[in-house]
């Protein structure tokens, strides 16, 4: 299910995450060649992606049920 940035923080290990419409967060890494995220990189990256529609995986498995 698509949803939202809504905003960012740093976790533990200092990985960025970003904090979605719905309530969700979900890492954003640059780390290539599996993900190339360089936006993240930078304050203004990040600002320039709010309002960017990730895929919630845990929105879907709610939308699934037990």
């Amino acid at each position: 299910m698509q949803r939202r940035i809504a905003g960012y923080h740093r976790d533990d290990e200092g990985h960025w995450v970003a904090e979605l419409e719905c309530g969700h967060t979900q890492h954003v890494r640059h780390d290539p060649p599996w993900q190339v995220r360089v936006w993240v990189t930078t304050a203004e990256g990040r600002a320039s992606h709010l309002g960017t529609a990730l895929d919630c995986r845990l929105c879907d498995e709610e939308a699934r049920g037990p």
